[in-house]
């Protein structure tokens, strides 16, 4: 479903189904400040052919003026839950593209959909179901955060579902995916953790760190193993201390891996955030939402698999024990935060939002970035970074009105 921006900036759904960006005339964007690779090209231009970006303009090209706009790539996530009142976990096909459409509203144009800890005949459902969407090119793949993650770190999982993770069980999820299994989450230090990894990797399956007890040594084991990702670093992992460093200062000093940070001004400290991208550097962050349900839908009560969440103001919460249960966040507002209150240079930003992510899932060669050849994937903001426009292979997902 298309949507438009009113007047406020609010995307309503569009009353037709979604036309071709160049209503099958070549577009040219021009004016607007373009973040490449490079860096940023100040009046700069994109031109779309169908559904990708290309080099030259044809003699019937359509031009657009976004003077005073910026033009990114689209976001990458590859952690999410849900959203728009839907869950990715446990709801319905329809939920499903409900959550999706959610975040394409939003400027996520690829993303990989996240279960959460359940019973483990029911996971390989669930991952037989989503793997349909990724067939059809709407997901990008399937994370499984759970259920081989630590009982002392478990967060918002359902204790009783936890198992270790034995090579055989995450075999078995890899092949309920149907070759979209794309990321698991474990913690490496429980029994059958380091053969698991080395699993994952044979399978050509990220294997991330996460919602882990793990000692400095245990850390730095695993990712000997082939682990290179860091599921939301800081969050449900011993803190960094000066004599037991734990698995933070394994996960920010190893050029092998690439660090998860949600960017709501909830789950980290601003000071924690700065010191995990400039420690690890501009390519080596990749900011996600981890959202569940309520992302782009509203406060309330909701259910993250078989626990129930009150989300206020926006923050969501276990009902019962208070634990932060994912976020509410979409990568728009990551976006404008890093920039507006964190004071991150722009480029670097968009690199953690989508070349970086892009690289990670192997899919550099067609998104993260706007250059000729690459899909014509791409998010429009303001001068004051608020989302004005998202295309996703050359149609419009939210269309501009501009003027």
């Amino acid at each position: 479903m298309a949507a438009h921006l009113g007047a406020r900036g609010t995307a309503r759904p569009a009353t037709t189904n979604p036309q071709p960006a160049t209503n099958k005339v070549p577009l040219v964007l021009t004016g607007a400040s373009v973040v490449m690779p490079t860096g940023t090209l100040e009046e700069g231009q994109v031109i779309i052919d169908g559904p990708r970006i290309t080099g030259t303009a044809p003699e019937n090209a359509h031009r657009i003026d976004l003077t005073g706009h910026w033009l990114l790539p689209g976001f990458v996530d590859i952690h999410n839950h849900g959203g728009g009142g839907a869950s990715f976990t446990s709801g319905t096909p329809d939920d499903v593209v409900a959550g999706i459409h959610t975040h394409r509203l939003h400027g996520t144009t690829t993303l990989v959909a996240s279960t959460v800890t359940g019973d483990m005949d029911f996971l390989a459902q669930r991952a037989g179901l989503l793997s349909e969407f990724a067939e059809q090119g709407d997901i990008a793949g399937i994370h499984f955060e759970g259920p081989f993650i630590s009982p002392c770190r478990k967060g918002a999982h359902s204790e009783e579902l936890l198992r270790d993770p034995h090579p055989a069980d995450v075999r078995k999820l890899i092949d309920a995916a149907r070759g979209h299994a794309t990321m698991v989450t474990l913690a490496t230090e429980l029994p059958g953790g380091i053969d698991s990894v080395r699993l994952l990797a044979d399978h050509g399956v990220i294997a991330a760190i996460g919602h882990t007890d793990a000692t400095y040594e245990q850390t730095v084991e695993a990712i000997e193993a082939g682990a290179t990702v860091a599921t939301h670093l800081f969050n449900a992992m011993p803190p960094l201390g000066h004599r037991e460093p734990g698995p933070i200062a394994a996960l920010l000093e190893d050029e092998r891996i690439t660090v998860e940070l949600i960017n709501d001004g909830t789950h980290l400290h601003p000071a924690s955030l700065q010191l995990a991208f400039h420690h690890a550097g501009a390519d080596r962050v990749a900011f996600i939402t981890d959202a569940m349900d309520a992302a782009g839908f509203g406060d309330g009560r909701y259910m993250l698999g078989p626990l129930e969440v009150e989300v206020a103001d926006g923050v969501a919460r276990l009902v019962e024990g208070g634990s932060i249960a994912g976020s509410t966040l979409t990568l728009d507002r990551a976006f404008k935060r890093a920039v507006t209150i964190d004071r991150l240079p722009i480029e670097d930003v968009v690199a953690a939002l989508s070349a970086n992510p892009a690289k990670l899932l192997g899919r550099y060669d067609r998104i993260g970035s706007l250059e000729p050849g690459k899909d014509a994937d791409l998010v429009l903001l303001d001068s004051d970074f608020e989302l004005k426009g998202v295309m996703r292979r050359g149609e419009w997902v939210v269309e501009p009105q501009l003027g």
